[in-house]
């Protein structure tokens, strides 16, 4: 037992002394060092260095819950909700490295959101149009439910260019102090562009600008437009054209000098040149001011093949030409600490041919469609289209607007401000493009024995021609006023409402609230006889939302 004991004894000794330079001879594995995330000054607060790297980047963004209130004077079709709701998301990474030829900077924000209700708060026919909404199918929730998402900015700066997805450099005012930002008024917060800026010293810098023109159009004007390839539109569809287009009529046959054939030309747009914008800015103590202007270009397709509609000496109508719109803005901002710290003046006016959407006139009712009526049972509907066809000539015929909006933010204590804002906007078609549509409507109802719905011109000289709402000259004013509390940094609890009025500047026109009917054939028939329709020659609204906003 002993002499057992003895060898283990050995053995373990041995076996350890063994193991012990083994273990000597093998090399030790250090632990990485710790990289602690450091702070970074160069750009102002809140950034910090990517582990790694010489990049500083800032994290943050924005949660919002709104909701409004607005009148529905109508429960058809849709209409009748009276409140909605919206739950908001942004997040913002900006990221940025100091290089031999200055800043590189990456910056990216993405909004979305949850929305149900009326328009004004609610679902979005303007951003469902623009691709960055959609909404729900349901029974209940068809048109009131919609989820909302967009890359709002993904642009790349660099020795003073700027490339990506960006607010437009035509923009001065762009709503700064609302929450609905309803006043009339240029606000294309997204685009796709590609600029250099040029610093001139002394304050002053200058931009030149090539912008995606899909997001400054507003549609060619259509007497029927067949987007969804729908029933009605059938008549003017099989002219030659497929469906999903919007076809205009033209004349192609006459009997004498009577238009008596039509065909039609597919008038959506192309995307063939970008918009080119310019401005020249000037930032200094007292505030900063703007000159901005744009150019854009108005195209449409070829007329439809085939031997057209009706009878009559055939004639060949030239190629719609393309035709340039442009707009010119110009705008000032003045700060105001006499009266109280933060205290700012905005005072901003822009004027458009065939380029409706750098003037803004639409941003209440809403953009990206000929006509519409944000106001549940609104008594007619604006209409924005940048250009008409002539249907004698085949060729482009412009449209002009003009807006001048005003803003006052006003601070009452640091923990308490208002808003005060108003505009007043036109737009205006010439009495020859409003004829000629007229005259191609006569022709379109004596071949087909109907007509275009709310898009119907009339014949010219009728009654109903005089009192029919298709491009009519309007006007625009809106009013109103916000109070927002914030008792910490970065919050805001407010209350904002406005009042919106819009206006046929001469004349009437028919009351579809209350005369629904009005612009079927039977009724068109019996209006020109005399017989009974109600009219108006204006349309307004009041709405109020409340707001609470944390930004981080």
């Amino acid at each position: 037992m002993s002499l057992l004991k003895s060898t283990l004894l050995a053995s373990a000794a041995g076996f350890a002394a063994v193991a012990g330079a083994q273990a000597a001879d093998l090399p030790v594995k250090k632990a990485a060092p710790i990289e602690y995330v450091r702070v970074c000054t160069a750009y102002g607060a809140g950034f910090f260095y990517i582990p790694g790297t010489d990049t500083c980047i800032r994290l943050s963004g924005r949660a919002r819950l709104e909701a409004g209130y607005q009148a529905s004077y109508s429960r058809a079709a849709g209409n009748g909700d009276l409140t909605g709701y919206q739950g908001r998301m942004r997040i913002n990474v900006d990221a940025r490295t100091q290089t031999a030829y200055g800043t590189l900077r990456a910056f990216i924000r993405l909004d979305a959101g949850s929305r149900s209700g009326y328009s004004g708060v609610g679902t979005s026919g303007t951003q469902q149009r623009q691709g960055t909404a959609f909404a729900a199918t349901g029974v209940d929730g068809f048109g009131r439910l919609q989820q909302y998402s967009n890359v709002d900015k993904a642009f790349v700066q660099f020795a003073g260019f700027t490339a990506g997805r960006a607010a437009s450099f035509f923009d001065f005012y762009a709503h700064d102090f609302e929450f609905a930002g309803a006043t009339a008024g240029s606000d294309m917060a997204s685009t796709n562009l590609a600029a250099y800026t040029a610093t001139l010293g002394n304050g002053f810098s200058a931009t030149i600008s090539m912008e995606d023109p899909a997001y400054r159009r507003t549609p060619i004007f259509s007497p029927s437009i067949n987007i969804a390839g729908v029933a009605t539109n059938s008549a003017l569809a099989n002219s030659g054209l497929l469906l999903g287009s919007s076809p205009v009529p033209v004349f192609i046959g006459y009997t004498g000098a009577v238009p008596t054939r039509y065909s039609t030309i597919d008038a959506i747009e192309r995307s063939r040149m970008p918009d080119f914008v310019g401005a020249v800015r000037y930032d200094a103590a007292w505030g900063s001011a703007q000159l901005s202007a744009a150019v854009h270009e108005l195209n449409v397709g070829n007329v439809a093949a085939g031997a057209g509609t009706g009878a009559g000496t055939n004639v060949s109508i030239a190629h719609t030409n393309n035709a340039y719109g442009y707009a010119v803005q110009g705008g000032v901002k003045v700060n105001l600490p006499f009266i109280a710290p933060g205290d700012t003046l905005y005072l901003q006016g822009a004027y458009g041919n065939g380029a409706q959407l750098y003037t803004g006139y639409s941003s209440y009712t809403g953009s990206f469609t000929q006509s519409t009526t944000t106001i549940q049972g609104q008594k007619f509907a604006q209409f924005f289209s940048d250009a008409t066809i002539n249907p004698f000539t085949g060729q482009l015929s412009t449209s002009d607007s003009f807006t001048a909006v005003a803003s006052l933010l006003h601070y009452w204590s640091p923990e308490w401000r208002s808003a005060f804002f108003g505009s007043y906007g036109e737009q205006s078609f010439s009495a020859g493009a409003r004829a000629g549509q007229g005259n191609a409507y006569t022709l379109y109802n004596n071949l087909n024995g109907t007509n275009f719905g709310g898009n119907s011109v009339g014949t010219p000289g009728t009654r109903f021609y005089n009192l029919s709402q298709a491009l009519r000259d309007t006007y625009q004013f809106v009013a109103g006023a916000s109070l927002i509390w914030s008792p910490v940094k970065d919050l805001d609890i407010g209350v904002e409402g406005f009042y919106t009025q819009i206006g046929v500047k001469n004349g009437r026109v028919i009351d579809q609230d209350k005369d629904p009917t009005a612009y079927s054939t039977a009724r068109v028939a019996a209006i020109n006889a005399g017989g009974f329709v109600r009219t108006t020659s204006s349309d307004d609204v009041f709405q109020v939302r409340a707001r609470v906003q944390r930004d981080f």
